[in-house]
């Protein structure tokens, strides 16, 4: 990698330190919405990027999720929080779509991206997670051109405006780590971020978007009953904290090998 790819080599500060991409929202709010807590609680600043705008959701609007989006991240302590218009239901990992998210990636030069498991039921999601990736690539590229990009395809529901779209005066960023939300894909995690101070504060988070969580008719077949809905948040947070010895955790998947320094440090015990 030359040091025109090298986002370390860069002097321009960060608006972000941690940056979720998610194919909808709410999807955020339910793989990595108590570890986005924890990080803002930490000092460190978050940001969430959306690629649709719900429209095809079997509840709700595009509009009611914008303002339900705008509450949770409000609840979550992002600094910012934005939607592309990329439709709903049909993610694809076009060069289009790289470049603009490419675009978000220069403007908020995040140190972490957090992404969904690269396989599931849903196309969005793991469609989400290449995209993501390969925009995350591109972005460090110092001649790629982002003229292409349009000021109208970014929503923003918190945060500044002025810096999009990202046509000039923004150099080459690449995120140093990657790590992949794996709630939903049975698959073992590499590590889980202890979320127990933080959980209460997650649920109220996803139930902010009270057009897709309160029971009505549309839907009924698709969507648990809210009365079993923390039932089965708490079940999923309690089983990945049990692996680790905490009350409740969100896991995750990283593709690098871990790097340990001193093995007495190490946490989480064998026996």
């Amino acid at each position: 990698m030359s040091s025109s790819e090298n986002s370390s080599a860069s002097s321009v500060p960060s608006v972000a330190d941690i940056l979720a991409i998610a194919a909808h929202r709410d999807d955020a709010e339910q793989t990595c919405g108590g570890t986005l807590l924890k990080m803002a609680a930490l000092g460190h600043r978050t940001a969430i990027l959306d690629l649709t705008r719900g429209e095809m959701g079997t509840r709700g609007t595009a509009a009611d999720r914008e303002r339900e989006a705008a509450e949770a991240a409000r609840i979550l302590k992002v600094s910012w929080r934005g939607a592309l218009d990329i439709p709903d239901g049909r993610v694809e990992n076009t060069w289009e779509n790289r470049l603009q998210v490419a675009g978000i990636i220069r403007v908020l030069r995040p140190r972490v991206v957090i992404l969904p498991y690269w396989q599931g039921r849903h196309p969005d999601h793991y469609t989400c997670s290449t995209l993501g990736y390969e925009a995350c690539f591109l972005a460090g590229l110092a001649k790629l051109d982002l003229s292409a990009v349009r000021a109208d395809s970014l929503s923003i529901n918190v945060g500044p405006t002025d810096s999009w779209p990202p046509t000039t005066g923004h150099s080459p960023h690449r995120p140093f780590k990657i790590i992949y939300a794996t709630l939903y894909f049975d698959i073992r995690p590499t590590f889980v971020v202890d979320i127990s101070e933080h959980f209460q504060a997650r649920f109220e988070a996803l139930m902010a978007y009270k057009s897709q969580y309160s029971d009505q008719q549309a839907g009924a077949g698709l969507f648990p009953k809210h009365a079993e809905i923390r039932t089965r948040l708490e079940t999923m947070a309690r089983f990945y904290g049990l692996l680790a010895g905490v009350t409740y955790a969100e896991p995750f998947l990283q593709k690098e090998v871990g790097l340990a320094d001193d093995l007495t440090a190490i946490p989480v015990a064998s026996i």
